[in-house]
C-alpha cells in the first residue's frame, strides 16, 4: 500500500510515545520506508533502540547525530514524502507554529514542504486553553484531534491520542493520488475594509478562517493555490494581501484567466465611503454624522458575467469554476437559491451565521453546498479544515 514512499515520524515527549512503535510497525508492513525522529523528552517514554530494530534505521535526536555533508534538518526534509508528528505535544505544537526551531524535530517541520500530519495528546484542560487552540489555526498541516477518554495524568476528557488506524489511514490519504493535482485554485478570504478617514473604517466580522482552511486543504491536495485575503497570513503558497473590494476585484480578476477554480469565501462589502477624507475628521457639536456611501462592485457576479461571456465567445474550456459563498442569519436555503440564480455561478456554499457555534470567528463550520441545477449537499458541522475538504470532494470527487 505504501510501496516507495518514505514516511518520517516525529515522537514528542508524551506518554503516547510507546504506540507509536506500534505505528511504526504498520508502516513497515505497508511496505514503507520509515524514518523516526524523536524530541530528546520523547527517549524517556519509549528507547531508541526499540525505534531503530522497528524502522530498520537510525533513530535522529539532536541536531547532527549522523555525520553527513547535509544538515538533518534538509537531508530528511528532501526525503520523506510526509511527516506524521505523533504524538504532538502542546510543547512542540507551540513551537512550529511560532518557527521555534530549537531541537532537530522542529527543524525538520519548518523545513518541510510536504504534507505534515499532526495528531495532538495531551491533557484535557491544555487541548482547550485558547493559545494552544490558536497556536492549531496557524499550523497549515492536517491535524486528527485527540479523542476523550481517561487520560494518564488522571483527568478524564479531550486529550487521547486518536487511534493508530485513524492516523494509518489518513498517512495513506495524503499520500495517494491528489484530488486537485495539476488545478490552479484561487481563493479570496477576509472581511474587506472601506476607509473613512486615516483611523476609521468599515468592515465586519469575517476572521477569513474559512478561506484559509480551504487553501490549506487545496495545497495538501495538490492545488497551485493563490489566496486573496484582508488578513496577514504567511504560507507557502502564493499569498496576496488587499484591504478594500476594489483591491479584491482587480486581483482576481488578474487571476482570472489562468485559474481552474475561483472561490470567492470572503465577506466583500457591499457598500464604501464615497468620499474618503485624507485626515482624521474631527469631532463636532453635532450629535449626527451623514456619510454617504455608494455601492462596491458585486466581484461575484462579475466573474460569473465574464465566464458567461467567455462562453458565447466559444472559450469556455478556459472559464473557470466560479464558487460563491451565501452567509445568512435566515431562510438560509431560500435565500441561497436565490442568490444562486442571479449571480449565475456554479455552486454556492450557504452557511447560517446566526448560530454561535458555527461561522464568523468559529474554528467549525456547518454548510450546504447547492449546484447551479438545484442539488444540494449539507455537510454537517465539523472543523473548517473537514468542511474544505468535503467541499473539495463535492465538486471534483
Amino acid at each position: 500500500m505504501l510501496s516507495g514512499k518514505t514516511i518520517l515520524v516525529g515522537i514528542t515527549g508524551g506518554i503516547a510515545a510507546y504506540k507509536i512503535c506500534e505505528l511504526i510497525r504498520m508502516y513497515k508492513c505497508a511496505n514503507a520506508e520509515v524514518l523516526v525522529v524523536c524530541t530528546p523528552n520523547a527517549l524517556n517514554f519509549v528507547t531508541r533502540l526499540t525505534l531503530q530494530n522497528l524502522s530498520k534505521n537510525n533513530v535522529a535526536v539532536e541536531e547532527f547525530d549522523i555525520k553527513d555533508f547535509n544538515p538533518e534538518h534538509i537531508s530528511y526534509a528532501d526525503r520523506a514524502d510526509i511527516m506524521v508528528i505523533a504524538p504532538a505535544t502542546a510543547n512542540t505544537i507551540s513551537k512550529i507554529a511560532t518557527g521555534v526551531c530549537d531541537n532537530l524535530l522542529t527543524s525538520i517541520a519548518c523545513a518541510f514542504t510536504k504534507p505534515i500530519l499532526i495528531a495532538p495528546a495531551m491533557n484535557c484542560n491544555m487541548w482547550e486553553n485558547p493559545l494552544i487552540r490558536e497556536n492549531l489555526n496557524k499550523l497549515h498541516c492536517e491535524i486528527l484531534e485527540p479523542e476523550s477518554g481517561y487520560l494518564a495524568c488522571g483527568y478524564e476528557g479531550k486529550g487521547r491520542l486518536c487511534s493508530l488506524d485513524k492516523i494509518f489511514d489518513k498517512t495513506v490519504e495524503l499520500l495517494k493520488y491528489k484530488l486537485l493535482n495539476g488545478k490552479k485554485i484561487v481563493i479570496t478570504s477576509g472581511g474587506t475594509i472601506e476607509d473613512i478617514d486615516p483611523v476609521r473604517y468599515i468592515s465586519n466580522y469575517s476572521s477569513g478562517k474559512m478561506g484559509l482552511a480551504l487553501a490549506d486543504t487545496a495545497k495538501n491536495l495538490g492545488a497551485d493555490v493563490t489566496l486573496i485575503t484582508t488578513t496577514d497570513v504567511s504560507r507557502k503558497y502564493n499569498v496576496i494581501k488587499v484591504k478594500s473590494a476594489l483591491d479584491m476585484k482587480s486581483a482576481v480578476e488578474n487571476e482570472f484567466d489562468s485559474a481552474d477554480c475561483i472561490i470567492m469565501a470572503a465577506a466583500v462589502a457591499d457598500y464604501r465611503v464615497k468620499e474618503i477624507s485624507p485626515r482624521k475628521m474631527k469631532k463636532t457639536s453635532d450629535d449626527e454624522i451623514t456619510l454617504t456611501l455608494v455601492k462596491n462592485p458585486d466581484i461575484l457576479k462579475d466573474l460569473c458575467d465574464k465566464k458567461k461571456n467567455a462562453a458565447t465567445a466559444d472559450i469556455s474550456a478556459s472559464a473557470p469554476l466560479i464558487i460563491g459563498f451565501c452567509a445568512e442569519s435566515e431562510n438560509l436555503i431560500e435565500n441561497a437559491k436565490e442568490k444562486i440564480s442571479k449571480k449565475g455561478c456554479d455552486y454556492l456554499i450557504a452557511n447560517d451565521i446566526s448560530r454561535k457555534d458555527i461561522g464568523f470567528s468559529n474554528d467549525y463550520n456547518e454548510v450546504t453546498i447547492i449546484n447551479k441545477n438545484g442539488g444540494m449537499k449539507k455537510l454537517e458541522r465539523a472543523d473548517k479544515k473537514t468542511i474544505a475538504r468535503g467541499i473539495f470532494e463535492e465538486i471534483y470527487g
